[in-house]
């Protein structure tokens, strides 16, 4: 029977790819999507966009599945089974897609119609993958030699794309999409080179940035309802943010993007400046969380508290926000510490309280400061052999698991000790 099933599934996928296929897409108002999950986590997947859940379909025994859009608007959807997937879909696409949950991003791929779109963008995230692992030596090039290298990456992806749209011939709003991730990954680069020149004047080795460097950020869009939950122009939005905050205390502190009084001015910038009510309740919630996750004064979550709920809208991140700052304020000195949840390499639930045996420190790191977090393993390795009767446990506060899991792996960090 099973066997019959595996046979049927295509058989029915093809159906579907057929009859839409004979409409026209004005006609053809639902898109289909569907595949196999290799590995599964759960017996299910969701489907999202612009941060609402669509719907929730089970796999079947074969770890299947397939799902009718009705009424979709073209444009970024979320497909989500232990990690998060973008896909561009338009109506009388009919999606199928393959993914092994051990290597998610690597063994992803889609075919039917509309897989090419997706294909082309899986090239360019695994390409923007590849290079970000050799940026740590660009951002040692003068402004100058640097941008010359982001002209010369620029070039290449605009070649890729110019060959894809003469050969698919893809719709404007796909052209838009595809055009955005490949702009605003230079433009996190650039924005990046810059935070990394300005963590350099701490120990006077930064140079000066010519004001022609900066003239890229005269294309961004503070307010692009497409893409507000498009990671590539999310990713960058934040990064811009940062260093316009850093501009507003350059002379208080050294930047630190954890800080109080950074996260406080990027909540006022993002509050000015984005002109997209959802994208900026967005851009709210992730600036509150970064700061909150590494806060250490109770007096200053309580002013960080305090202006996110003046600033945001939304009455839902309001709740999420406000439990969030209670739980952190509870770590300060003098308060008991919240049982909360973390999630093992294993991928496993566990409370912290569980996790103390003795006593224990713990640390916080991202992955998207490695030199941050290499410190801070070295740090915390040197203090386990000088202290062995503590625990020292590293919390990664990024919503991303496999990437996470990466670094570990590949830096030899204790998974045993790591969540």
């Amino acid at each position: 029977m099973g066997r019959i099933k595996k046979i049927l599934f295509p058989f029915i996928v093809c159906i579907l790819f057929i009859s839409c296929d004979q409409t026209s897409k004005n006609d053809c108002g639902s898109a289909w999507i569907g595949g196999e999950i290799v590995n599964p986590k759960k017996d299910y997947v969701i489907i999202t966009k612009s941060r609402k859940i669509i719907d929730t379909i089970p796999l079947d025994e074969n770890n299947f599945f397939i799902y009718r859009i009705e009424q979709m608007e073209p444009g970024i959807y979320f497909f989500i089974h232990h990690e998060y997937q973008a896909l561009f879909m338009e109506p009388g696409d009919s999606i199928m897609l393959r993914v092994n949950t051990v290597e998610f991003d690597e063994s992803l791929s889609f075919t039917g119609k509309g897989a090419h779109k997706n294909n082309f963008m899986i090239d360019l995230f695994l390409l923007n993958e590849r290079e970000n692992e050799l940026m740590p030596k660009m951002y040692l090039l003068s402004p100058a030699e640097f941008e010359n290298k982001m002209d010369s990456l620029l070039q290449s992806r605009n070649r890729m794309y110019d060959e894809f749209i003469s050969i698919k011939d893809p719709s404007e709003r796909f052209k838009e999409v595809a055009i955005a991730s490949i702009n605003y990954d230079i433009y996190s680069k650039k924005e990046l080179y810059i935070s990394t020149n300005a963590r350099k004047k701490i120990y006077d080795k930064s140079v000066e940035i010519p004001e022609s460097f900066y003239h890229f950020r005269k294309k961004i869009d503070l307010g692009n309802e497409q893409l507000r939950s498009y990671y590539p122009y999310y990713r960058y939005l934040g990064f811009y943010l940062d260093n316009l905050a850093f501009e507003l205390y350059k002379d208080k502190e050294d930047y630190d993007r954890n800080s109080f009084l950074h996260n406080y001015y990027k909540s006022q910038l993002i509050d000015s400046l984005v002109t997209n009510d959802s994208l900026k309740n967005s851009l709210l919630r992730t600036s509150a969380h970064r700061y909150f996750l590494n806060a250490k004064s109770e007096e200053n979550e309580n002013k960080m508290l305090d202006q996110f709920l003046k600033l945001s809208t939304n009455k839902s991140d309001h709740k999420e926000v406000t439990e969030l700052a209670y739980l952190t304020i509870n770590i300060t000195p003098g308060h008991i510490i919240p049982n909360v949840k973390l999630l093992t390499t294993e991928n496993m639930v566990k409370d912290l309280h569980s996790t103390i045996r003795r006593p224990t420190l713990f640390y916080f790191w991202s992955g998207q400061s490695i030199s941050h977090y290499k410190k801070i393993h070295t740090r915390a390795d040197e203090l386990q052999t000088k202290y062995p009767e503590y625990d020292f446990i590293g919390i990664n506060i990024d919503l991303h698991f496999k990437k996470w899991l990466k670094v570990v792996k590949n830096s030899g960090y204790n998974p045993l000790i790591e969540y």
